[in-house]
């Protein structure tokens, strides 16, 4: 059923947004969660933003309400009081639409008796083995294996949790897939690939001189991003080097892989980057690279085409969905690291290929990742699970 037939196409929504990482976090919903929850009240909606804060006193003014929850409160308090609070909201609401904090907003639509919707943008519980270096590093692997009993248990309660949800956004048909796997009706779900915002015109950062080539990755250092095999790869080739643009629990490891391969020197951590100063490190590199197990949607891609730089990724996931082998990016099977170190040969030594893939990664940004279609997109499935009468 179409959005204007249920609520009436300019008819305004009173919309709940629960997230658990809102600024000053960083992170993909941090990002998202703001710049969605404003667009949506410049077309009328009312939205209230529902996150964990280390500080709820403090904030920036945004044009919808945040109310702020202190993160640091022992976990089943913190978690009752933000039930309560989604559940407080979602009853003078038309519906919640959780960006993050699951459980809990299921439990509050389900008390509240609201419609529920998801932007599922990753597999937590798979998320959670892998950081803590268990069970299948390959998201897919992880599906289909049994893991150990406590990961079984999180992966049930994922499944259950995701199923309450009326509607579910994903970004990828990958990822589209794996969701169906939990059990979730295809027809629930709609696919709405993310957007990027436009990179700031910054100037490259100063890197000390290199007669090679300086490859990027940007990233958080978690084991499936795999850049411990990045470094390796350094060890067998003298004519790269390679920049780490984030932080992370696996930035102690890294580093000391690259002090025992004696790479200290072509390896360079910038730890935590603020968004808007990214892009000077991806103008100061030749290439960007993605290496990750599995990515349910990439937007270091899409930042490599904004930059106008060559991107060279892995096969796994939905990256197949966003680069085109030969024609915007180069792509790799993966886990194949001599595949990669190929890869990245054929693309500085192919005369023409350079240009051609960043004039192929401009071309696909401009006509795929538009933020108003991602919006257009939002509004109308929050339309179909808003309650016939919504708002009114």
């Amino acid at each position: 059923m179409h959005a204007q037939s249920i609520t009436g196409a300019g008819r305004p929504l009173r919309i709940v947004m629960p997230t658990g990482i809102f600024p000053p976090d960083i992170g993909g919903p941090a990002s998202y969660v703001p710049r969605i929850a404003g667009a949506l009240a410049a077309r009328g909606h009312s939205v209230e933003v529902v996150t964990l804060a280390d500080d709820p006193s403090s904030g920036a003014a945004y044009p919808f309400q945040v109310r702020r929850i202190r993160r640091r409160m022992r976990r089943i308090p913190r978690m009752i009081e933000t039930i309560q609070t989604i559940r407080s909201l979602a009853r003078r609401s038309d519906l919640i639409y959780a960006n993050g904090l699951f459980i809990e907003a299921a439990i509050a639509a389900w008390l509240a008796r609201r419609p529920l919707v998801m932007k599922v943008v990753g597999d937590w519980a798979w998320e959670r083995a892998s950081n803590q270096h268990v069970g299948d590093r390959d998201m897919v692997d992880f599906q289909n294996r049994r893991q150990p009993v406590r990961f079984e248990l999180v992966k049930g309660l994922r499944s259950v949790v995701t199923r309450r949800a009326d509607r579910i956004i994903v970004t990828s048909r990958f990822f589209s897939w794996i969701v169906a796997g939990w059990g979730v009706q295809p027809e629930r779900l709609e696919v709405i690939p993310n957007a990027l915002d436009p990179l700031p015109e910054t100037p490259p950062v100063e890197l000390p001189p290199f007669k090679g080539c300086t490859l990027v990755v940007t990233a958080r250092l978690i084991p499936f991003k795999r850049i411990d095999d990045l470094i390796r790869l350094l060890a067998t080739r003298g004519d790269i080097r390679l920049l780490v643009v984030g932080d992370g629990p696996e930035r102690a490891n890294l580093e000391r892989l690259a002090e025992e391969l004696n790479l200290l020197d072509r390896v360079f951590f910038t730890g935590s980057v603020p968004h808007e100063k990214v892009a000077a490190y991806l103008r100061a590199s030749d290439a960007l690279i993605v290496n990750s197990a599995n990515e349910t949607f990439s937007f270091s891609v899409l930042e490599g085409f904004a930059a106008g730089m060559p991107v060279v990724a892995c096969a796994a996931g939905s990256i197949p969905e966003l680069v085109s082998d030969g024609e915007n990016g180069l792509l790799f099977p993966s886990g194949d690291s001599g595949a990669l170190s190929r890869a990245i040969t054929r693309l500085f030594s192919e005369p023409g290929l350079r240009h051609t893939l960043v004039e192929g990664g401009r071309r696909t940004l401009q006509e795929r990742f538009q933020w108003d279609r991602l919006v257009e997109r939002t509004e109308a499935v929050l339309r179909e699970a808003a309650p016939r009468g919504a708002s009114k």
